[in-house]
């Protein structure tokens, strides 16, 4: 396959994936001008894990019982395996066989971002830990961490094999179909264990600097759920093969949701096997994933098997989770409702008709 091959279709008329592949990278036009804001809203959010102090957060992890140190440290070897895997798998699976200047674009950008995350949990450590590696060397030892990351990649390996040697096209869009929705469940469900109780510490006035961090991580992982949300959408509306794909997959697409959220619960399982927090305790964080859970099945039309209610059981979360709406004092900590790069270009002549100078 060459890495520059002249398309015979126009670029507005292909679809986003399995179609002919990209050749000029052009966003003067692009058919899906959704997913060219959300790229150019999460470029905008550039951030570098350096920009957060997290000093104060040494002194608070030493005064932490065990057991909250378990949870603090379990749960950023989770995030790290997690990360790793998605900060190279949108490139791996995805890009060769993007057909789109905007979705290709996207995939770049997402990965990119990704990795922005694992450094992001290297820079904890490194402030918390005087050896790293003990914390490094350790993690797929833990036989939840492993089962999580390996249900992630089983479907990001086997689109990766048929993108190499698929004969039929649609065994080919089944494992895109299902790895795309393996991944808007990653996105949208398997971080909110670990978010929660790193916000639930900074609600205790400890850890405030890694709060931050996992805020601007959440609000990255929500600009991908986004994509991948719609995506989805686009896929269904522009080749009908996806349409019965996702009537003839959707008992399957359902148990991969209810896997993630089983093994969310597990994880908080593992997390308070020792005792738990204040404000946090098994019960609650289950309900609240269960909740959360079944909140991203909707948004796809899938149906859910939990009974769940209408309020968030962790509604303190929400602030976390929305952009800017954290009231803090600059000196104390940075913030976070700022964009970084946007440029709004809506001005034009008639808006300064009347002016003189």
């Amino acid at each position: 396959m060459s890495i520059l091959k002249k398309s015979k279709k126009s670029h507005l008329l292909k679809n986003m994936f399995l179609d002919e592949s990209v050749d000029i990278q052009r966003f003067d036009l692009v058919k899906y001008p959704q997913i060219e804001k959300i790229t150019e809203k999460q470029l905008g959010f550039f951030w570098r894990p350096e920009e957060v102090d997290i000093s104060k957060d040494k002194k608070d992890f030493d005064g932490l019982t065990e057991h909250e140190k378990h949870i603090f440290t379990s749960n950023l070897k989770r995030q790290i395996l997690l990360d790793s895997v998605q900060g190279r798998a949108p490139n791996l699976a995805f890009l060769p066989i993007a057909s789109l200047p905007e979705v290709e674009n996207w995939i770049e950008t997402w990965s990119f971002f990704e990795t922005i995350h694992s450094r992001s949990y290297t820079h904890i450590i490194r402030n918390v830990y005087p050896d790293p590696s003990a914390v490094f060397d350790t993690m797929l030892d833990v036989k939840e961490i492993l089962e999580c990351g390996n249900d992630i990649a089983t479907y990001y390996d086997d689109l990766i094999k048929d993108n190499n040697s698929a004969t039929n096209k649609m065994d080919h869009k089944r494992s895109l179909w299902m790895c795309m929705m393996s991944a808007n469940a990653l996105e949208g469900i398997r971080f909110y264990v670990s978010f929660a109780c790193s916000w639930a510490f900074a609600e205790l006035k400890k850890m405030e600097g890694n709060a931050k961090i996992i805020k601007f991580i959440a609000r990255d992982e929500n600009t991908h759920l986004a994509a991948t949300t719609t995506m989805i959408k686009k896929m269904l509306a522009e080749d009908k093969d996806f349409v019965k794909i996702s009537k003839e997959k959707e008992d399957e697409v359902v148990k991969l949701f209810t896997k993630v959220i089983e093994q969310e619960k597990e994880w908080a399982k593992y997390l308070f096997k020792d005792g738990s927090m204040i404000g946090l305790n098994e019960t609650i964080l289950s309900n609240y994933i269960e909740w959360i859970g079944c909140k991203r099945m909707r948004a796809l039309g899938l149906p859910c098997p939990y009974t769940v209610s209408k309020m968030n059981p962790l509604p303190w979360t929400e602030k976390w989770i929305g952009g800017g709406n954290v009231q803090v004092a600059p000196q104390e900590t940075e913030i976070s409702s700022y964009v970084v790069g946007g440029v709004k270009q809506d001005m034009d002549e008639n808006k300064l008709a009347g002016l003189s100078l």
